[in-house]
């Protein structure tokens, strides 16, 4: 009977545990320095990269609820991260231009997307698509990072972030990809996004440019002449689209600068009552463990054939239902810290709803 009452805690203190952890295939990321390009690289083997504006995961009422998060935040979020990504990958030197854009397309030669799966301050989870223009994937992952007071201090807007872990393992992942391709096959990319380009506003006269494998991966199958007219018209349009794309950037900048100090708050605050939450738990749970333990010994002293056990076990299941008992008024502390979070968010939410709306 004491066994398996023992058992019966054990598999209870479990589920108590681990209830409600999101589980997700990631990459877990720890302290990592960003890896910069050890030489100048020619502007003939870099490329162009579009930064698309992240999705997110639905927002049910349960997400809302666990992350400490809403609508309004997510949706800067998913402009904000992007962003920095951005600042990220300029600086490791192994690109071209980088943009944010804010839909897919063919006047980049690597399109990165992203999916925002988690973020509340502690915990930052992001989905990461990487494709060329050959429509050749470079890698798909999930990164995830935690966060910790000491990860707030210190960060100069723009240059680091909470998360600057992350945004470095990106980019080092990106660049690293990048460095195994041969010359040849960097030069490929760059005329595939032209004509895919071309293929796009002139789709007669640039038909067959093209061809597609049985995984549809793009290849060149002939070239322009070098002195097409309609060739060069067509990338005077895309250099048009570049200038409207980096005039959209300014705007971005804005709004992520804008964004930076109320956010970095926001995100230190929720980690900071997160803390507190979990802290009263395992208060809590400590409490109705040892409570547990010692109603399960008067179950047992009560059973026993002596008689000091049967005159003991009434106290000590009287004692372990108090401390049980008052183990659960200490969980009820945490809707305190619970309620702040939301009262954080909604205040933080409120703030970035008419900067969004603006931007």
């Amino acid at each position: 009977m004491k066994s398996r009452t023992s058992n019966c805690i054990l598999i209870f203190c479990c589920i108590a545990i681990f209830a409600g952890c999101a589980t997700y295939n990631a990459q877990k990321v720890g302290p990592t320095a960003i890896e910069h390009a050890k030489t100048e690289i020619p502007e003939a083997q870099l490329l162009d990269v579009g930064i698309l504006v992240f999705e997110t995961k639905e927002l049910t009422p349960e997400v809302v609820k666990k992350e400490g998060t809403n609508a309004n935040i997510r949706n800067a979020e998913i402009h904000f991260i992007p962003y920095h990504l951005k600042n990220t990958l300029h600086q490791s030197a192994h690109w071209g231009a980088i943009q944010v854009v804010p839909a897919e397309t063919n006047s980049v030669d690597l399109l990165v997307k992203g999916k925002m799966l988690e973020s509340n301050g502690e915990h930052l989870v992001i989905e990461i698509d990487v494709v060329d223009a050959t429509q050749k994937r470079w890698f798909k992952k999930v990164y995830s990072a935690e966060a910790s007071e000491a990860s707030y201090s210190g960060n100069p807007a723009g240059e680091k972030d909470a998360y600057q872990d992350i945004y470095n393992a990106i980019a080092n992942d990106m660049a690293q990809y990048k460095m195994k391709l041969k010359a040849a096959q960097i030069d490929t990319i760059r005329t595939v996004a032209k004509l895919k380009f071309a293929q796009e506003f002139a789709p007669d006269a640039f038909n067959g440019y093209l061809t597609a494998d049985k995984n549809k991966h793009l290849s060149v199958n002939r070239l322009p002449a070098n002195n097409d007219p309609m060739m060069a018209r067509l990338l005077q349009i895309r250099e048009r689209e570049y200038m409207y794309v980096d005039t959209l950037n300014q705007q971005y900048e804005k709004f992520y600068a804008e964004m930076w100090p109320a956010y970095e708050n926001w995100r230190q605050l929720n980690l900071t009552e997160r803390e507190a939450i979990k802290k009263i738990k395992r208060d809590a749970m400590t409490r109705q463990l040892i409570g547990a333990l010692l109603v399960a010994g008067a179950i047992a002293a009560g059973s026993q054939d002596s008689n000091m056990g049967r005159a003991l076990a009434p106290a000590m299941a009287i004692m372990g239902g108090q401390v049980f008992i008052s183990g659960w008024n200490v969980s009820k502390e945490a809707d305190m810290h619970k309620a702040a979070i939301e009262e954080l968010s909604e205040s933080f939410g409120s703030e970035m709803q008419p900067i969004t709306m603006e931007f």
